[in-house]
């Protein structure tokens, strides 16, 4: 994948630095990350073995369970010449009461990087302000950053750029919706999310977003109406109706979201080659239909292998 010269910054200074949330990040640094994950994918593609991060620990705390986040991270630091290592909430000492600033200066003697999936983004501000080695969001409620950065280069792929190209969000206004609103809005990529209004984005999320957009000459709307949302999108996306820790509220979801499904009738009002994104795992028959989720336009598999390359050049802007 080849940017324009005045699109990015050949060589911006990420080392050190943390990651959690989008909005720490300029367009230029995140086009920059893109373009590493674009590189070292057809590096891995090649049979090329690359490892800059030979001797390099990554530790990697779950408080939340994982396929993607976790096989990805673990796999992407090994390929790059290093070395992941699990922490449950059972094996440490944080999920035991340890305050979460010792926990951060006590691993930061003994790591070159953390990765952090959990619960309140509170717990990953602390520990990176308590870190002095690098600290990556693998997922709070608030946010989702890492599986933004492999949708937008999923779609790269799919479509060439970022901008000029519209997404639709339809469905729960959740984590995944408030980075891809972020990502967006730093881009400067137009994003329609339509939810029902009691399950629309963080006020407060959205105000950022449209603050940051305002500033690229994007557009972030929020709507009750998914057909308005899907109109004319070049990119169709959606997420389970109920998150980890909600799974109390799927059958009241499962009403409140009927009309947010998204099927052929809805994919018919995107543009012709749109393509249909999921975060995974999916409901099939709830959020997506089956005939849309495996059909020709969907790019899923595709997203969840970006994953690993995208955490791959994170770590190494990071960790290198």
């Amino acid at each position: 994948m080849e940017l324009k010269a005045d699109e990015i910054n050949p060589e911006p200074n990420l080392s050190g630095r943390d990651f959690l949330t989008l909005a720490d990040y300029s367009g230029v640094e995140l086009l920059y990350i893109l373009e590493t994950a674009h590189e070292l994918k057809e590096k891995q593609k090649s049979g090329i073995s690359y490892q800059p991060l030979k001797g390099k620990t990554l530790g990697m705390i779950f408080e939340k369970a994982s396929t993607r986040t976790r096989v990805s991270f673990e796999t992407g630091i090994y390929q790059l010449g290093g070395m992941g290592l699990f922490l449950s909430s059972d094996d440490i000492q944080m999920g035991r009461g340890e305050p979460i600033s010792d926990t951060a200066k006590v691993l930061s003697g003994y790591l070159d990087g953390i990765m952090i999936r959990t619960f309140s983004q509170k717990t990953v501000e602390e520990l990176a302000e308590n870190a002095s080695i690098p600290v990556i969001n693998g997922l709070t409620d608030l946010y989702h950053p890492c599986q933004v950065l492999a949708d937008f280069q999923t779609i790269q792929e799919a479509k060439g750029n970022l901008k000029n190209v519209k997404l639709a969000y339809i469905g729960d206004g959740n984590n995944v919706a408030h980075s891809l609103m972020l990502g967006a809005a730093i881009i400067g990529m137009d994003i329609s999310i339509a939810a029902p209004v009691e399950y629309q984005p963080d006020y407060a999320v959205i105000q950022q977003a449209k603050a940051i957009a305002a500033k690229n000459g994007s557009k972030v709307e929020i709507t009750e109406d998914p057909v308005r949302a899907a109109r004319n999108a070049d990119a169709i996306y959606t997420d389970v109706w109920a998150s980890m820790g909600q799974e109390q509220e799927q059958k009241i979801r499962e009403q409140q979201f009927a009309d947010f499904q998204v099927n052929k009738k809805l994919l018919s009002h995107a543009a012709k080659d749109a393509i249909f994104m999921h975060c995974l795992p999916a409901h099939r028959g709830e959020e997506v239909s089956a005939e849309v989720i495996d059909g020709k336009q969907s790019v899923v598999f595709l997203q969840a292998e970006n994953r690993l390359h995208a955490q791959k050049a994170l770590m190494l802007a990071l960790m290198g």
